[in-house]
């Protein structure tokens, strides 16, 4: 996985792009659902077992030029360029039911694992940072509303016009 950093500075490229048409994608930020407990239970050590099988989980199910990165603690970015709303909320549950179906092994008992993701797309100018904002906002909702499921929205011209208005003031 990319680390924060690498991952804000790839997709801020993409998004300054340089070329003559506008970028089209989505991000999607997953989140282990619950995975303080398996830290506390079973130990770091384990929570790090954890963290690197749901890594491999989450790079088998993208498609060749999506972009994986760590975003810290138990949260990783998937970047989807020139992607729309409709194929990243299929790219998101493929990753949604991989990990849940994955497990994990903790002192000779199989417990389970899922997560929950929160995604944004977008078709017009943005920023990582806004992008990040409402793939966040989404993710909470996921968490709410039970964990273990996908939010996803597009990014209206609502939020298009606050990011300009921020960058203006």
């Amino acid at each position: 996985c990319l680390n924060r950093g690498a991952f804000t500075r790839l997709i801020d490229g993409f998004l300054e792009g340089g070329s003559s048409h506008l970028p089209s994608g989505a991000l999607l930020v997953i989140d282990a659902d619950h995975f303080k407990s398996i830290n506390d239970r079973f130990g770091h050590h384990c929570g790090d077992a954890v963290l690197n099988l749901m890594a491999d989980a989450i790079r088998v199910s993208l498609r060749k030029g999506d972009w994986l990165g760590r975003l810290g603690g138990e949260e990783f970015g998937v970047f989807l360029p020139d992607t729309d709303l409709a194929e990243a909320s299929r790219v998101a549950e493929r990753i949604r039911r991989r990990i849940h179906a994955l497990g994990f092994t903790a002192d000779g008992v199989q417990h389970e694992l899922s997560v929950s993701i929160g995604g944004a797309a977008f078709d017009r100018q943005t920023t990582f940072a806004d992008l990040f904002r409402i793939a966040d906002e989404r993710l909470y909702v996921a968490k709410k509303a039970g964990r273990d499921r996908i939010e996803m929205t597009r990014m209206s011209v609502q939020s298009f016009t606050a990011a300009v208005a921020r960058v203006m003031h």
